[in-house]
């Protein structure tokens, strides 16, 4: 009998903790300065989903050049060279944090290429350090392949889930944390700071990567031989689909919950979170979700989405629930399949290169090319049904069983669409349409076949889906602008209104007797109508300003002598309100000189003379996408030095989301002005859009000038104390947010 040896394992050596750290700090800088970046440039291009959309489209843009530099740094053959040109590369790119700060080489905001000016700022203020900084999770993952190689520590690829990590909790901590404890030039030294912190970090790693280096210093070189097989074309193109169409489905559920369903502040974090979880379950050893569940349940949240894509007018918190849970699955699947396609650690630079690809394809898709060739959000559902080929494709012959599925959920899609004519959108209708989505769900497990029903259930939910009556629907760089209309006996029958996603911007009745009267927001009832029928009592003549055009209602109070200014940042609404005649308050209504300047409302402003206007009216807060720049103390200040000595400052506060009042208040105080409130509730015996509740504060430059209003006890004396004023070093959303939910509670 031969006896037998035993030869002992090699001992799995345990990932230093330093590798962690470096992936983790660099990833949570990277996440930390997109809000912050956002907060210096994006307001002065307003609050709309497409802002938000192309800065993503250029951070991923910056990480696909961060990852190509760092494939590309993997060609030289020495681990110390390679550090040493990286460390090398993240100092001269931190020259340019002095402290962070935005460029002004690109000029002044541009209305009529926003994308463009947008992309010049962001790529000359952050470009750089935010590329190089980007590339190190790669590198440091591809440094602990070449140093462990052969040592039984764990594979490099579980680094990433950690720096998604840093990532997601640095997401989350900023408007959590940052902003309403830091003011802005603490946030962007801090920032800065932090990047040379990190710079001594990585530098701690490179010198114990340089020691442990397998590679001494003066070997040749020369590429090392290859021991696994170079992916191929085939395969690379896979990883960039895998990658793309999560990327696509997040800035297309943002945009389509932001539009059709509840516009919210910070309603993008939601999703671009929950894809950064994606990518920690995707990534971890073992994932937190199995491959199993992730596709039983995904299958069931797709169909469901697409069922009640077009019934967004009701349970909002359900739809936003199915969104959110939808998207969070399909972008588990997908990136789960791109996980389990990765190479070899001698590709990984690679494969990280075609993922960071794939990132930009799916956002540059949504952020640039699909606002141009679509009127409305279509690239949500259009690559929803798409994601479905990211699933099993299936073998062999279909059963008869899946052959009856299919001809039944094809059947009940035909019917809905066709008995909906009929019918409208009743009980068996939509239980036809049911019947489809639980067809989607029964072939799950061949992709073709789904894509197919799911293609067919989309179309027939938006013949079933909540039938507006839409008129026209354009889009820009701005938004979705829709017009509708309704059946109001009480001014006449038809009104038509023009609304931005779930936000109206004005009305105008059809009838001759009630055409020229300004409805909902602006009607002669409401704080704004009463500032302007009092001063045309005192004043034969006025020079009137106004931010935010919407249907152009203001203008109806316009006589022969008076001169009114729109200041509107998107062409959009002008061609809308004005050229088109689909509304004519700004050419049949008003009787005196309406004109236009487009731009950003704070630095168009700024070029107009000082002690010019009787009334300013600032009405960019009725939106649910609030530009706090224009809300800030130094803004309100240029706002006084406009008016004339006894002239009025109108804020319209009025927010879903956001309690605006109480810091509007502390910023007149602070910009030296006097102002009073007015809480308006409309008179429901009235018909419907006759007017609007609203809350109006308006500032003098003097108490003087608040005489008139001042014995209204419509108008109550304002209270400075209940907030900090915002200013453009500080503003708190969040603080906002909550203010509204409290008041909410307390109704």
């Amino acid at each position: 009998m031969t006896d037998t040896i035993e030869v002992p394992a090699t001992p799995a050596v345990r990932t230093p903790p330093i590798f962690v750290v470096s992936v983790f700090t660099s990833a949570a800088l990277v996440f930390m300065v997109q809000p912050m970046v956002a907060k210096l440039v994006l307001p002065l291009l307003g609050g709309s989903p497409a802002v938000w959309n192309t800065s993503m489209a250029f951070f991923q843009i910056a990480l696909l050049i961060g990852y190509g530099y760092a494939h590309f740094l993997q060609k030289i053959s020495s681990v110390r060279r390679q550090i040493t040109v990286h460390i090398t590369a993240l100092a001269i790119a931190g020259l340019t944090l002095f402290p962070l700060s935005i460029s002004g080489l690109a000029g002044e905001p541009s209305s009529n290429h926003p994308a463009l000016w947008l992309l010049a700022v962001l790529a000359l203020s952050i470009g750089l350090p935010f590329a190089i900084l980007s590339a190190t999770a790669p590198l440091v993952q591809a440094w602990h392949a070449r140093v462990f190689r052969g040592q039984g520590a764990s594979e490099p690829y579980s680094l990433y889930a950690a720096s998604n990590l840093g990532s997601l909790l640095a997401l989350l901590a900023y408007p959590i944390i940052m902003e309403p404890l830091l003011t802005l030039h603490s946030q962007r030294w801090t920032w800065s700071s932090g990047y040379w912190v990190f710079v001594l970090i990585l530098a701690s790693l490179a010198i114990m990567v340089w020691k442990r280096s397998e590679i001494p210093a003066g070997e040749s070189t020369a590429a090392p031989a290859k021991t696994t097989p170079t992916p191929t074309w085939r395969e690379r193109a896979i990883w960039v689909a895998l990658a793309a169409i999560p990327s696509s489905l997040m800035l297309g559920v943002t945009a389509h919950l932001a539009t059709d369903v509840a516009s919210a502040p910070f309603l993008w974090v939601a999703p671009l979170a929950l894809y950064l979880i994606t990518f920690i379950i995707a990534f971890q050893v073992k994932p937190l979700i199995p491959t199993s569940g992730a596709l039983t349940f995904q299958a069931a949240a797709v169909a469901a989405c697409a069922a009640t894509l077009q019934f967004g007018a009701n349970a909002i918190e359900l739809q936003i629930f199915v969104h959110l849970a939808c998207f969070f699955l399909t972008a588990l699947v997908c990136h789960t399949a791109l996980v389990a396609r990765r190479p070899d650690p001698e590709h990984l630079t690679e494969f990280y290169l075609c993922m960071s690809l794939g990132g930009v394809v799916g956002g540059s898709f949504n952020a640039f090319l699909a606002p141009v060739i679509f009127r409305t959000v279509i690239e949500y559902p259009l690559i929803l049904a798409l994601s479905c080929l990211a699933r099993p494709w299936g073998k062999g012959r279909l059963t008869y069983w899946q052959i009856s599925v299919i001809a039944v959920g094809v059947l009940a899609a035909l019917a809905a669409a066709l008995a909906v004519k009929q019918l409208g959108p009743t009980l068996s209708v939509k239980l036809a349409l049911a019947t489809t989505t639980v067809a989607v769900f029964l072939v799950r497990d061949r992709a073709l076949f789904m894509l197919a029903l799911m293609v067919t259930l989309l179309f027939t939910a938006n013949a079933v889906g909540d039938r507006a009556d839409v008129i026209q629907t354009d889009r820009s760089f701005f938004g979705v602008l829709r017009q509708t209309r309704t059946e109001v006996p009480g001014l006449g029958g038809e009104v038509r209104m023009l609304a931005h996603g779930t936000t109206l911007h004005g009305a105008q009745a059809k009838d001759p007797r009630y055409r020229c009267r300004p409805l909902v927001y602006y009607a002669p009832e409401t704080p704004i109508g009463q500032v302007f029928t009092s001063w045309q009592a005192m004043s034969p003549a006025l020079r009137i300003g106004a931010v935010g055009l919407g249907t152009g209602s203001v203008a109806a109070y316009v006589r022969p002598r008076d001169h009114l200014t729109f200041f509107e940042i998107d062409p959009l609404v002008v061609r809308i309100a004005h050229t088109s005649g689909d509304f004519d308050y700004t050419t049949n209504c008003a009787k005196g000189l309406v004109d236009f300047v487009l731009g950003d409302a704070r630095l168009t402003l700024e070029k107009q003379p000082a002690d010019a206007f009787d009334i300013l009216l600032i009405d960019a807060f009725s939106s649910d996408s609030v530009p706090a720049h224009l809300l800030t103390v130094e803004a309100v200040k240029g706002y006084l030095t406009r008016l004339k000595p006894n002239g009025v400052l109108i804020l319209h506060l009025s927010n879903r989301n956001l309690e605006l009042r109480a810091p509007a208040m502390a910023v007149a105080q602070a910009a030296g002005g006097y102002a009073l409130l007015q809480r308006h509730n409309k008179d429901w015996n009235t018909p419907n859009m006759w007017e609007s509740s609203e809350d109006a504060l308006i500032i003098g430059r003097s108490a003087a000038a608040l005489a008139p209003w001042e014995a209204d006890e419509r108008w109550q004396k304002s209270d400075p104390t209940r907030s900090r004023p915002w200013t453009d070093d500080y503003t708190n959303l969040v603080g906002a947010l909550i203010g509204r939910v409290k008041e909410r509670l307390d109704e």
